[in-house]
């Protein structure tokens, strides 16, 4: 299956997780995985919160920022994999000069 996030509608959600700014992605969502393009304008960020029920990979594509992931900070830069297991907590912050954009993909984990 091809996912074109080009050609799926572009989103902005404010203050996501109550971060900073706001977030735009285009996202694929199926019910089991959720797989996005997203971007983090300079300034902006995904609030602290906790994976219940999924965990995410995250694929930095372009830009520079950080990541706290239970309470450590992760540079972020092109190149980069950021991984936040179920039950754990992370935050991105987009702390460079340029969008920071990646692919996120949220799986969901379901009791056997």
């Amino acid at each position: 299956m091809i996912l074109d996030f080009k050609a799926m509608p572009e989103t902005e959600i404010k203050n996501f997780y109550e971060g900073e700014k706001a977030i735009f992605t285009h996202m694929f969502n199926d019910g089991n995985n959720r797989i996005m393009l997203a971007k983090l304008a300079p300034g902006a960020s995904v609030g602290l919160h906790t994976h219940q029920g999924s965990s995410e990979v995250i694929f930095i594509l372009e830009g520079t920022g950080k990541a706290i992931y239970d309470g450590q900070e992760e540079e972020l830069k092109p190149g980069t994999c950021h991984y936040c297991p179920m039950d754990h907590q992370h935050t991105l912050i987009n702390n460079g000069k340029k969008d920071l954009v990646f692919y996120g993909v949220v799986p969901q984990h379901h009791a056997l």
